[in-house]
């Protein structure tokens, strides 16, 4: 038996659901918060997921209440085949070694793309209760605010005066509108390939628990210019054209093209400048890393978004100035 107390507590956990056979859990994945993933066989060599949510840490009820708003919905998510909640492990079916990150390619994108649609427009299609948290102009503030103090401040060592300030108030003000602007409905808040999981129902949708009501835009924009992944803006194009086709046949409330585009705009650089202070905050706070290898994609993103929006001219001109000469970003696929 290990020492470490929790390795005790998940071994506990996974012989009193599966059997007293059942192999010791051994880490299958983690994320970036506080919960783990590991695999165990129980005595006929069924595997199984345990996921270990120490309460302390991470509250493993709001991925619950998600997941069963989820399920009831249609969207395809993991099968919880036990529950402790006080203690934070559960267990759930095995999924595999594999998200869709390693496997979608440019031979094979449109097919997968096209399932990511069918679980996305069922997930948009659920009505959340009135009591599910918004996307409001607070949080949206709160994320932005990460960008300053984490990115801007800890990982570059940059200190803005009061003009500057006042530049990204404006900025951050015209990103909370353009939220607020939009048709509302239930985000996932990273739906990306990585939180998707191939199976041979389509895709299984993981890593669900931030949901919130939001703008119908931002999980789009979250699958096309994710961390890990760039594409030509053209397919990028394409696969809008075929997300919004697709959307208003399934009857949600999606606006004209040109709207939907500019939300997906604004959304997106909300989005990439908050990526840019979480990741700073894994490796400062967390000693997670890995993440900052991917800064210069999102700065990249941004580079590529803001010169059509003259609203967020400035916002460009402080990041030319102050950011990309220490930080270049990378070169965006054509």
């Amino acid at each position: 038996m290990t020492s470490d107390p929790r390795a005790s507590a998940r071994l506990a956990f996974a012989r009193a659901h599966l059997d007293h056979d059942c192999s010791v859990p051994i880490a299958a994945s983690a994320d970036a918060g506080f919960r783990s993933y590991w695999r165990s066989h129980d005595g006929n060599g069924r595997s199984v997921i345990l996921m270990d949510s120490p309460p302390a840490l991470e509250d493993v009820r709001p991925w619950l209440e998600v997941h069963a708003l989820l399920d009831a919905g249609g969207v395809r998510v993991p099968a919880i085949l036990a529950r402790e909640v006080e203690t934070g492990f559960l267990l759930l079916e095995d999924l595999g070694v594999s998200t869709l990150l390693p496997m979608i390619d440019a031979d094979n994108a449109d097919r997968w793309f096209d399932q990511a649609f069918d679980a996305l427009i069922r997930l948009q299609q659920i009505a959340p209760p009135d009591s599910f948290p918004a996307y409001d102009a607070t949080l949206i503030r709160r994320e932005l605010d990460l960008f300053v103090e984490w990115f801007l401040r800890r990982h570059l060592g940059l200190y803005l005066d009061d003009r500057e300030h006042a530049t990204l108030d404006r900025a951050f003000q015209f990103l909370a509108c353009a939220f607020g602007a939009q048709t509302q409905v239930l985000v996932h808040r990273d739906f990306m390939p990585r939180n998707l999981m191939p199976h041979d129902d389509g895709v299984v949708v993981i890593d669900f628990q931030g949901a919130l009501l939001g703008p119908i835009a931002y999980d789009v924009v979250s699958l096309f210019k994710d961390a890990y992944l760039s594409w030509p803006q053209a397919r990028i194009d394409g696969w809008v054209a075929r997300y919004l086709e697709r959307a208003r046949a399934a009857g949600l409330p999606v606006p004209t093209d040109d709207a939907f585009r500019r939300g997906f705009d604004l959304c997106g650089v909300q989005r990439h400048l908050k990526i840019l202070g979480i990741f700073s905050r894994l490796n400062y706070r967390d000693g997670k890393p890995r993440y900052l290898t991917d800064v210069a994609r999102f700065l990249a993103y941004l580079d590529a978004t803001l010169p059509a929006y003259s609203e967020l001219a400035a916002l460009h001109s402080l990041l030319r100035e102050h950011v990309f000469p220490r930080l270049p970003p990378l070169e965006l696929p054509r």
